[in-house]
């Protein structure tokens, strides 16, 4: 199985690091479900700017973790050079 780290960029202009087993269904909750991310569903609509692969879900958390300790301008950095 694939997993995924992304980050989001959100209507308000900030940014949402997260990871998933299926990036297409989890940017359409993000944007779509009443469950979920509370932090995105205030901030609608939300926009897919990164996102790298793992094979493993220990592996896409762990760099979930590294990249929320990142300054914006550090994430914005990750995002330019992509």
């Amino acid at each position: 199985m694939t997993y995924y780290t992304y980050i989001l960029k959100c209507a308000d202009d900030t940014l949402y690091v997260g990871a998933t087993n299926n990036l297409e269904k989890r940017l359409h909750d993000h944007n779509h479900s009443k469950s979920g991310a509370h932090y995105t569903k205030i901030r609608r609509p939300v926009t897919l700017q990164y996102f790298e692969r793992f094979d493993t879900l220990k592996e896409s958390r762990t760099r979930e973790a590294e990249i929320k300790r990142f300054s914006r301008i550090e994430k914005l950095k990750l995002i330019k050079n992509k």
